[in-house]
This record gives C-alpha cells, structure tokens and sequence, in this order.
C-alpha cells in the first residue's frame, strides 16, 4: 500500500488557489487511475483507492484544512502500518517557480504549515515529498493572500504542465521507487526562487487555511 497525500483546503472557496496544487494533483491522479470510483470519508479526509502500476495506493485530501493536515497522515499510515518511506506528500512550494515540480526524500517544513503539523505528527521530517511550484510571489505581497489567490491566466499553462509532471513523478514513484522519480524529475526543475519571506503565516483564530 502506498499512501498518496495532497495537500490544500477543502470547499469551492479555495478550490483551484496555490495553496491547492496538492490537491489538484490527486483529481488528476484519480481521473487517470480511478475515474467513477466513490469517494469515501476516512481520515478526516477524501480518499479513494486505485491501482498504479499494479500497487494498491490510498489517495487522500484531508479535509481538516491545511495548518491540520497531519492527522489525517497519521490516521492512515497508522491503519494501514506502512512505512513513511511509502507514503507522498504533495504540496505547493513558494520556492519554485509555476510550471515546475521538485521530489525529496525528506526535509524540514521551509515555513509550509501543512508539512509543520505532519513533521510533528508523525516526529519526522523525513518523508518523500513532492513539492509543486506556485511562486514566485509580488514583492510585498501579503503572503496569506497570496497563496489562498487563484493562478494568473498566464499560468495557467505552465500550472497544467506541473500537474501533469507530479501525477507522472507520482507513477514513477509508485511503480520504481522516490531515487528513479527524483532522477527523472528533478534533473527538469527550474531554478529555485530565492524569497526571504516564503513562510506561511501562522493561523490566526479565524481559521486554520493557510
């Protein structure tokens, strides 16, 4: 079993913003692997289960919202008792251009309040993840803002093109393992932007989205 996590905040307000690049690559995963089949609520998130390369593979979008995102990872990976070595965390990354994607093995949350509560969750940063590239952000523009925006419509394109490429990292991820996905995705990757100010914001007590 491998656990497939994409991150973002559920309900139509905060469908298709930056924040969601997670999740928009798990519909695209589920339109490849699992089209017609039912949703189901487990997890304190939307899951659905299919076949990639002949593996089985659990694809979750917790729907606890972003800052939460963690329980539901831990809910699932302690009912199924797989490794963290098997389960991919897709997230959006204010560091890397739109249009491109980056895999690791691990690392620390980089301001990212989604990977803060898994990494705390689970009491390790070292799980693959799957970082898709949403920046990079205006000059002094509000950060919360920015990431809850939706995609400018010359970014459109390249933003198809980044999903595209994780749900096809994902695949390979699955079917030859995080070292074979990193060598063929990553050697693709943009430069990274250099944004001093790339930390999401902590929540404030209106809500827990960013």
């Amino acid at each position: 079993m491998k656990l497939i996590v994409g991150l973002g905040n559920p309900g139509s307000q905060y469908a298709k913003t930056r924040h969601n690049a997670g999740f928009m690559v798990v519909d695209r995963l589920v339109d490849r692997h699992a089209r017609g089949t039912v949703v189901k609520a487990r997890f304190s998130a939307d899951c659905v289960e299919a076949s990639i390369a002949s593996q089985k593979c659990l694809l979750v979008k917790p729907v606890t919202y972003m800052n939460l995102s963690g329980q539901s990872v831990l809910q699932a990976l302690q009912f199924y008792k797989v490794p963290v070595a098997d389960v991919l965390v897709l997230t959006d990354d204010l560091a890397i251009p739109v249009g491109s994607i980056r895999l690791r093995a691990g690392g620390g949350p980089g301001g990212h309040n989604g990977l803060a509560d898994i990494e705390r969750r689970l009491g390790t940063g070292e799980y693959p993840r799957c970082r898709i590239g949403i920046g990079p952000k205006p000059p002094m523009f509000d950060q919360a803002a920015f990431v809850l925006s939706r995609f400018a419509e010359e970014e459109l394109v390249p933003l198809r093109s980044s999903v595209e490429a994780a749900a096809d990292a994902t695949e390979a991820f699955v079917a030859s393992g995080l070292t074979t996905a990193m060598n063929r995705f990553n050697a693709k990757l943009k430069p990274e932007l250099k944004d001093p100010e790339s930390k999401d914001p902590q929540p404030g007590q209106g809500g827990a989205q960013n």
